[in-house]
């Protein structure tokens, strides 16, 4: 990947949404801004219709929406914190975690390399308990790095 996979500038840990669609396009705003989307409408469409097929949440309070987009310029992760947490259909409740993946539309397997990456991950306690204890979004982000960039 030529590029971070995710920065600074992609982590929000304070994020306010309190529904699934404000949180994504909450995180979204964050790769426009970064340039790493070049359309938040097309984006979060594909993104929800995404989400369609089957629900992004994953037990132990994380919420993983992903897609693969034409709008995508490069592949990207995006992490929110919510401290009320977001309805993303998981069976045991609310996400706190919120990683927002988001993959060029011929973007191969790299969108999948990552989420595999995360989800081995998410399933350590530690790595979750250091993501909701973080104070300092620049920490988050190379930490993240460290720990799902191939």
């Amino acid at each position: 990947m030529s590029t971070e996979l995710i920065t600074t500038e992609l982590v929000d840990l304070e994020l306010t949404a309190t529904e699934r669609s404000a949180a994504v396009r909450s995180l979204a705003q964050r790769l426009v801004d970064a340039g790493r989307v070049t359309d938040i409408e097309r984006f979060l469409a594909d993104v929800e219709a995404r989400e369609a097929q089957m629900p992004t949440g994953l037990e132990g309070g994380i919420g993983i929406p992903h897609c693969r987009s034409a709008a995508v310029t490069e592949p990207t992760l995006a992490f929110g914190r919510s401290t009320a947490g977001i309805d993303f259909g998981a069976e045991d409740g609310p996400a706190r975690l919120i990683f927002l993946i988001a993959a060029p539309e011929g973007g191969g397997s790299d969108h999948m390399t990552v989420l595999a990456a995360l989800a081995r991950r998410l399933v350590r306690a530690e790595f979750k308990q250091t993501l909701l204890e973080a104070t300092d979004p620049a920490q988050v982000a190379k930490y993240v790095r460290e720990e799902v960039t191939p």
